[in-house]
């Protein structure tokens, strides 16, 4: 079994006949799922998303891929796949088209008419190319056959790549529901038939890789949440996900079965379900929706909202309803169901918005309480199955954290994928294909870029820290006044401080000892202002840390006369 090491350089030249791959975002986290393949000097990009940023990571408002590696080859990009329109996979497409604004999007109808409407923001009009499953299409080098997953959300599609080194199957995100909402199956004969032909590589989605057996069908929630409608008194809020359609159809029609007006909130929840509505893929019926802004003229028994917000994002409006800064007032007997999963890392901030909205009197309802949400990832019974139908010579487990990607390569060596054959790559570690074997051959440079308002790139991780001392321990200023030829001190010293704790009288303390270091160092002939401020630095961070054992930041501020 392959695996990255440490120690891995660049990579060699690429060898005549090769293939080979970059995943620059989406091994080892869930999120920023980006693949860069590369064939007789020509690129072809799957999918180009972006990673939402952890509790510790302030001020952050996306992650996106690293583009360096392309950066210096941009001309030589084919196209950019989108295998479906979740913002882990189209997310980052207005930061590499603001590089490039002519390379062409691939994608199926929904997809495209989705980053369309995104990319409408950042003014971009995009060179789109819509295909369907079932489709061969050429991209350079590299021909290109689509087939039909379920997801969710609609309309999403695998690819596989055919070059003179082999066939690669990239499912993109699926699931094997049986009874899917909009009767749009994975497409289990497509993948036998390129298994029967040869699969030299299978890049297989493993976010679920560690759940047995199969995941539910989706229909299995429109029971729950009709029992919900059922039991519900007053208003009841709905939050999901702004792309998930089929959810939302259930909400709406639970919503007209039970005689209530629904309205969207959100932008992105109002921008996507209107295209989901124009293209056919949301049925609404006549008479059902409200504008947001008329949801108060009606009695709370007879409106459904649905809006943005189950992951807890402070800005969302579900969160501000929780904390009393919305528009929308939580009150008692009204209900809210939070009918999405818990994106890892995001359990505190929903427990918050959890207790938010019990505190006002709401009945809360979710995943934890209810079966209000089922994945749109294989579970291990599933990704089992595509590997028999598929026997592929060797398998690279994609879309997942470490724990599910090794979990991944076990399904496959119980399958009888040769240990060797595996290959358990991280981001920025090239994989080549050749000769019937994928191998790791380097790596490059793969690292986060953080968007930070209209900031993208600006932001360091030096600069990540200092954000975190300054959220966790606050900060102390020290102003001094010193002579610029003897670097006597003149004036001084003045202290301010926010959020260290510590309140300013206690200061008086070290003030003797820093007035005293600030003398030992002219008499030892500093009179440089940087040395002076290691000086400050040094004497004021030891006290703090002995008295009160805290590591606030310190800033010496050094004004010479």
């Amino acid at each position: 079994m392959s695996h990255p090491h440490p120690d891995l350089g660049p990579p060699p030249p690429l060898p005549a006949g090769a293939l080979r791959i970059v995943a620059l975002g989406g091994l080892g986290e869930i999120g920023r799922n980006m693949a860069v393949f590369e064939f007789g000097g020509r690129l072809l990009v799957v999918d180009c998303g972006v990673l939402f940023p952890e509790p510790d990571q302030p001020g952050v408002d996306l992650i996106l891929p690293d583009f360096d590696y392309i950066r210096d080859r941009l001309d030589d990009i084919e196209a950019v796949i989108l295998t479906h329109a979740h913002e882990d996979h189209i997310g980052a497409v207005p930061y590499l088209l603001r590089e490039r604004p002519d390379i062409t999007l691939v994608g199926s109808r929904l997809t495209l008419a989705l980053i369309e409407s995104k990319l409408t923001e950042h003014r971009i009009q995009p060179v789109k190319h819509e295909v369907v499953e079932g489709e061969r299409h050429a991209f350079g080098p590299f021909q290109c056959e689509f087939f039909a997953v379920n997801h969710s959300i609609p309309d999403a599609l695998a690819v596989s790549l055919r070059t003179e080194a082999g066939i690669v199957l990239h499912t993109g995100d699926f699931k094997m529901d049986q009874l899917p909402m909009d009767g749009r199956l994975t497409d289990l004969g497509g993948f036998a038939r390129l298994g029967a032909e040869g699969v030299d590589l299978l890049m297989s989605d493993s976010t679920n890789s560690e759940v047995p057996g199969f995941v539910t069908s989706e229909r299995e929630i429109a029971p729950v949440i009709d029992d919900v409608f059922r039991g519900a008194e007053q208003r009841i809020i709905v939050a999901c996900f702004a792309s998930h359609v089929h959810r939302v159809q259930q909400v709406l029609d639970a919503a007209d079965k039970h005689g209530r007006k629904v309205a969207f909130m959100g932008r992105s929840m109002v921008r996507n379900m209107g295209v989901a509505r124009d293209l056919g893929y949301l049925k609404v019926p006549p008479g059902l929706m409200l504008d947001a802004k008329e949801i108060e003229q009606w009695p709370p028994k007879d409106v459904v909202l649905i809006c943005t917000g189950s992951q807890g994002e402070p800005m969302a409006a579900l969160s501000r309803m929780a904390n009393r800064d919305h528009p929308i007032r939580i009150a008692e007997g009204d209900t809210v169901l939070l009918a999405s999963s818990l994106v890892p890392g995001n359990e505190t901030a929903v427990n918050k918005v959890i207790n938010g909205l019990t505190r006002w009197g709401a009945r809360v309802i979710h995943k934890g309480n209810a079966r209000v949400h089922v994945s749109g990832h294989a579970a291990a019974g599933e990704l089992l199955y595509v590997l028999n139908l598929t026997r592929p010579s060797n398998f690279m487990p994609v879309h997942g954290e470490w724990r599910h990607l090794r979990a991944h390569a076990r399904l496959a060596a119980l399958t009888g994928v040769p240990e060797d054959h595996i290959v358990i790559a991280e981001d920025g570690v090239v994989v080549d294909l050749l000769d019937g074997r994928a191998k790791i051959v380097g790596a490059v440079k793969a690292g986060y870029v953080y968007v930070d308002g209209s900031s993208v790139g600006g932001v360091t991780d030096v600069a990540l820290k200092d954000r975190r001392i300054l959220g966790d321990e606050g900060f102390i200023s020290i102003v001094i006044v010193v002579d610029s030829t003897t670097g006597k001190l003149t004036g001084g010293p003045e202290v301010h401080a926010r959020g260290s704790g510590i309140d300013l009288d206690a200061f008086e303390a070290v003030i003797p000892q820093l007035e005293h270091a600030l003398e030992e160092a002219a008499l030892d002939g500093v009179a440089d202002v940087q040395q002076m401020r290691r000086v400050v630095r040094r004497t004021v961070g030891r006290w703090v840390s002995d008295t009160y054992r805290r590591r606030p930041m310190i800033i010496p501020v050094v004004v010479e006369v």
